[in-house]
């Protein structure tokens, strides 16, 4: 409940009550996409000083993959589930966002893992960001074939050519580069970088939310006017998507504290990164469907009541 209480999350709640009554409080968008680059290269930043203090060895490589793989393999289930009910830029941009993770959640879950005393990785911090940017990368790949459509070109546009877009997309570039830059400078690069990457990061994202909060509130009643899908796309999936990851874990025998974060981090959905990403990359995208509901739904869900859930079911699993 505490986190419910963040300053952050209640500069989102103020933004949406600003934009339902209608106030003239606008963020300018050259500042908004100022916002959206510095919180990709924030969150890059603290994966990669976090792999480098861990290390590498085998039993982290595998979950490592383990993460990769479920954040390729929740966008692209997602996706294919939702495009006939909602089109494809909404679907697409929906299925990153829930096969991208939550920041907060994961730091949530942590948190609580240690009130149970059950040990956990310190690089599970580097899955939580190397989830982000499969699920951009496989948006963007969506989103831009979703434009070849429109285009209604006779000649599709190849694979290879999409593919090669979407690694070279400005946002999640900046968040892979970030990270990499995080890992080889280290200890002595997250000193230098701390009053950047680290004192200032909480103000930014109570900006972003702020200007997200405003954005979903101007696109309520679109989310109103769509199908219930999106909704119970918000409630019903978390659950299977940790349900995924807890089999993947088991039969890796993974240890239970990463099994537990793994799962808190497939059942999570982006409401950082993602949208960050997004709003600069598919513009076309509403953000009141894959904010509202990331946000609005599956954040307090999983806060409330799917981590102690999802505790509870790998420790029946894992032994």
């Amino acid at each position: 409940m505490q986190n419910l209480l963040d300053p952050a999350i209640l500069f989102f709640i103020f933004g949406i009550f600003a934009g339902l009554i209608r106030s003239n409080l606008t963020i300018p968008e050259p500042l908004t996409k100022f916002l959206s680059l510095y919180l990709l290269m924030g969150i890059g930043l603290k994966g990669g000083f976090a792999l480098s203090k861990s290390g590498l060895n085998q039993e982290i490589v595998i979950t490592l993959c383990i993460a990769i793989f479920l954040a390729v393999l929740i966008p692209i289930i997602g996706y294919n589930l939702l495009k006939k009910k909602l089109g494809r830029y909404d679907a697409a941009a929906i299925a990153a966002t829930y096969g991208s993770v939550s920041a907060v959640t994961f730091i949530t879950a942590s948190q609580f893992l240690d009130i149970q005393s059950i040990t956990y990785g310190g690089h599970m911090a580097a899955a939580m960001v190397l989830m982000e940017s499969p699920a951009i990368i496989i948006a963007i790949y969506f989103g831009n074939r979703a434009s070849m459509y429109d285009k209604a070109k006779e000649k599709k546009t190849p694979t290879r050519v999409l593919v090669k877009d979407s690694l070279k997309d400005g946002a999640q570039l900046l968040l892979i580069g970030a990270m990499v830059i995080g890992f080889l400078s280290g200890n002595n690069g997250e000193r230098m970088m701390a009053p950047f990457s680290i004192d200032l990061f909480k103000g930014m994202l109570a900006f972003f939310l702020l200007d997200m909060g405003l954005q979903v509130a101007k696109n309520i009643k679109v989310l109103i006017k769509k199908s219930i899908v999106p909704i119970l796309y918000g409630v019903f999936s978390p659950p299977i998507h940790a349900l995924i990851a807890l089999l993947i874990a088991k039969f890796f025998n993974i240890q239970l504290g990463d099994t537990i974060l793994l799962m808190v981090l497939a059942a999570s959905a982006s409401y950082i990164a993602v949208p960050a990403a997004l709003k600069f990359s598919i513009p076309k995208a509403n953000p009141s469907l894959y904010f509202g509901i990331s946000l609005g739904i599956t954040f307090p869900i999983n806060i409330l009541i799917g981590i102690p859930f999802y505790t509870w079911l790998a420790k029946i699993f894992v032994s």
